[in-house]
Order: structure tokens, then sequence, then C-alpha cells
């Protein structure tokens, strides 16, 4: 325990010019009392700690030491590249990690670059979570999480609509989707999955590792079934007739990729300039609440029952506004 805080020490110092008394207390969750012992202990084994007294003073490396004591362990590695996900680190139990990888990396960079893990913080920052959500943590991500960093098997309960079965998974991969974590996971029988881990009831480890397929591709695979997933929504089609504006608004009012290729498909713009198309959309009241905001740049021809109501409405705006 001691050791690592004595390393810890060292790399601190050399990450930074000078550190007072209490600023290394703060982060090595020490007193200043033993601090100063620590700093003893380091000087009689040969690093050079000089100690600056009075009130500007402090604790610093002399002589241009530095120490090769930077070697980045595997965990560490490994969450340095999530770094930038502060969040998400915190969530799978890699916050220590990634603060030690981090001031490993600081500690070994010239002194010119010192500056950089704060210049870049300070220029990019992720939040991950949807807009008017509380994100929530599911209470088994760190397990599962730990489960995927060694490659290890686990066994699980998980609710499915108004089941609850049992899966033997090889956990590939974590993916953080607007403030919801998913497992994908290789299940029996060898097929690929999705899995929202805040409807895992239980899970375990069993201890024994699996072997990874080299060729899968976590961004890769995930791009696709979530593709596949916005597409097994799209269960519905409604005819529209768009115009030059409301074309280039419906992408953004609906579904991105069902609205680009129903553009591409369609035949070309009327004498007037409108385009009319066959747009996949969820269902008959999804369509009706996302093409009203095209208003007027938008014209229902197909169903029947859609364009009724969408006149229906239209009448009663105009009697609101007479």
């Amino acid at each position: 325990m001691r050791a690592a805080r004595l390393i810890k020490m060292v790399l601190l110092l050399q990450a930074r010019s000078s550190m007072t008394g209490a600023e290394l207390a703060r982060e090595l969750e020490v007193s200043e009392r033993t601090v100063t012992r620590d700093a003893l202990a380091l000087s009689e084994a040969g690093v050079p700690v000089y100690a600056d007294r009075g009130r500007s003073g402090g604790y610093r490396l002399i002589g241009g030491y530095r120490t090769r004591l930077t070697g980045l362990g595997r965990d560490e590695a490994e969450a340095l590249f999530l770094s930038g996900l502060p969040g998400a680190l915190r969530d799978m139990g890699l916050q220590d990690a990634a603060s030690a990888a981090r001031l490993k990396v600081s500690a070994a960079l010239l002194p010119s670059l010192r500056d950089a893990p704060h210049s870049a913080a300070q220029r990019f920052h992720l939040d991950a979570p949807g807009w008017y959500q509380e994100p929530r943590t599911p209470d088994l991500l760190p397990l599962i999480a730990e489960a995927v960093w060694a490659d290890r098997r686990i066994r699980a309960s998980y609710r499915r609509r108004d089941a609850e079965v049992e899966r033997e998974l090889e956990p590939y991969g974590l993916v953080l989707k607007a403030g919801v974590w998913y497992l994908c996971a290789r299940a029996e029988g060898g097929s690929f999955r999705v899995y929202r881990i805040d409807r895992f009831s239980a899970a375990e480890a069993d201890g024994e590792v699996f072997e990874r397929d080299e060729d899968f591709d976590l961004p890769g695979f995930w791009a696709k079934r979530a593709a596949e997933f916005a597409r097994s929504l799209l269960r519905a089609e409604v005819v529209v007739r768009v115009t030059e504006a409301g074309a280039a608004r419906l992408p953004y009012v609906t579904d991105r990729s069902a609205a680009e290729e129903a553009l591409a498909a369609a035949p070309p713009p009327d004498a007037v300039g409108r385009v009319t198309l066959t747009l996949p959309v969820e269902s008959l009241d999804v369509a009706y609440s996302q093409l009203l905001t095209l208003g007027a740049e938008a014209e229902i021809l197909e169903p029947a029952e859609l364009r009724d109501r969408f006149a229906a409405t239209a009448t009663r705006m105009r009697d609101l506004y007479a």
C-alpha cells in the first residue's frame, strides 16, 4: 500500500514542477504529516525530493530526475482510451484505473506538453445521455463490465416482456446509447445478440474464460443491429407529396434513413416542384405527429384515414385563426 503511494507521489512530482504538502495530501488521501514522512523515505531511497520551506514552498524533484515507473498496465491502457468518458468509467468501476493511467502519461510527457490533458478537457466533453431524462446506472453494470474486460462467461437472468429467462453468455462488448447501457454478447448456439443491461435481474461470472472471435467488430456489429432495429419499427407506409422545402426538412422530422431512401426512389418533381413519395413510418399516429410539423409543405395522399385526419386538423386550425 505504501509502496504504491510512494510511486504515485514520485509521478505527481514528475508531472508537475512543484506541489505543496496540502496538495499532495489531497491527491494521496493522507495527512500532511504522512506526506512529510513519505518525502523523507523517498530521499533516503535516493529519489531527489526537495522540500522548499516558507509560505510559497512545496515539494519538487531536483536534478531533472525522471522515473521509469510509467509503464501502463493492461487495465490502465484500456481505460485510457475511454478517459474522455468520465461518467461511463465511473459506472463501469474503472475510474481509479483511468486516473492512474492519466497520471502515468502526464509524468511521461515533456514539460511543454503536460498541459495537454487539461487543454483537451476544456475543448471536448461528451454528454452521452439524452435530454429530459435522468441517467440511471444499472446495479449489475460493474460486474458485467469486469466480465467483458476479462473475457469471462456469465450466467444471467434476463427480463423479456412478461417472462424471465436464464442465459449463459459470452460478453463481448458494452455500448452506451443515449444514456442506456447495452451488452453485445454471444449466446448459446453461437449467435450474437444485444441485451439491455437494466433488464438483467441477476448475473454472475462463472470464472471460465472464453476464446473471443477475433473477427468480431463491435462498432460494425452495433451499427448493423441499430439500423435493423430502427427499420423494424417502420411497420406502416404513407404516400405524401412534399414541396422542395418539405423534402429538405423531411429527414429531420422522420426516420432519416427511411426519408432519404424514399426521396431517392421518388419520381422526378411535378410541374410545380412537388415530389410524391412512399414513406415507411412506425405507425399512422407517429406519422401524424411527425408530418404535421411540415405544415403546408406536405400533403398526405394515402391512406385515406390519415389524409382525413390532416384535413380535419387543417379545418380546426383555420377556424381557430379565422
